[in-house]
């Protein structure tokens, strides 16, 4: 692709997540949100490949089913208020608005389309449909959040989860491993957003970055399949080890940045009294726990079936990113930190 095409791609995603983030008007929002889902679809179709365009495809279809019924439950807001404004949603047009946002975070039930779409496009397009695509519509669940219905979030925090470790078990790709990770994720984060949406906002910043910091690193490896990532020891031994720990940061184990989300939401969910609700949500993330832990037992505790003739190891010369640099080390080691920035 054209590298001034894809600047300008680039930076219709940044107008429109900053145009739904500064709204106040529903038409506003809305507009935001198709400027970035359409300036999506050319950097997905970017490789001319039959994957990728049926990728594009169903993420075009998905999307705007979910900005037509997003319109449609603002357009039930202006005319039962007779005004645009986000602060004031009515109660008639919340469950239909929240559905509309939740099919394009891709939680469970509204999920389909998720892996499949991530599965068909490259890893840097992946790494923005993971991330900085999921942005708006957090912020605009924010937004609402008081009006949410407490029933609808609950089950459909609680499914996600269940999916999302569930769908990632039997998987050998990467990247729908990834979608499912992501899926299960979101589940925790909309899971607490009723009772606690800074908690919420908080989790999601740190799920954006331990997503970038995987997907970059798995860009530096240019793995997509566990048989890819497994021989990666020979080629980059410091990356690989790296990919380890941000796979147990993702699952959520201590002491790593991943154990502080799950942990403070666990402790509010207790103090709210949804013992039951917390008790599901902590075994069904034991499904996703299993997946992440056969991934690190394949990339660091097997061999690859390779013989070296020569005395040194054949390794991949790769240039030192700052970036994917910093981002890993804030994946791993942002536990002690992220109290004081939680509560700043």
């Amino acid at each position: 692709m054209n590298p001034l095409a894809t600047i300008m791609l680039l930076t219709s995603l940044a107008a429109g997540t900053i145009i739904t983030m500064s709204s106040y008007h529903w038409l506003l929002a809305w507009i935001g949100l198709e400027i970035n889902t359409l300036a999506l679809l050319p950097l997905m179709t970017k490789t001319p490949h039959p994957r990728a365009v049926e990728a594009a495809t169903k993420y075009f279809l998905t999307q705007a089913a979910a900005s037509a019924l997003m319109l449609f439950s603002c357009l039930i807001n202006a005319s039962q208020t007779g005004e645009w404004d986000i602060s004031t949603p009515s109660t008639l047009m919340t469950n239909p608005l929240s559905i509309a946002l939740m099919m394009k975070l891709g939680l469970a039930p509204l999920h389909f389309w998720l892996p499949e779409v991530l599965q068909g496009i490259s890893l840097p397009t992946g790494l923005i449909l993971s991330t900085w695509q999921k942005i708006p519509p957090m912020i605009l669940l924010f937004q609402i959040s008081c009006n949410i219905n407490l029933n609808l979030m609950v089950i459909l925090s609680l499914t996600s989860i269940l999916i999302g470790g569930w769908g990632g078990i039997g998987q050998t790709q990467l990247r729908k491993i990834m979608a499912f990770s992501s899926i299960g994720h979101m589940g925790w984060i909309i899971l607490i957003l009723k009772f606690n949406p800074q908690l919420s906002i908080f989790s999601f910043t740190l799920y954006v970055i331990m997503t970038t910091a995987m997907f970059l690193s798995l860009i530096m490896l240019s793995s997509t399949k566990m048989s890819q990532v497994s021989t990666s020891w020979v080629k980059n031994p410091a990356l690989t080890t790296t990919v380890m720990l941000i796979l147990l940061s993702l699952a959520g184990l201590p002491p790593l940045t991943g154990f502080l989300p799950k942990l403070l939401i666990i402790l509010e969910l207790v103090k709210q009294n949804m013992i039951i609700f917390t008790t599901l949500a902590m075994l069904a993330s034991l499904l996703s726990l299993f997946f992440y832990l056969r991934l690190t037992y394949i990339i660091i505790l097997t061999l690859p079936p390779n013989t070296h003739n020569s005395l040194a190891a054949w390794r991949i010369p790769t240039k030192p990113y700052l970036a994917s640099s910093i981002i890993n080390i804030m994946a791993l080691i942002l536990l002690p930190l992220a109290p004081t920035i939680s509560f700043m």
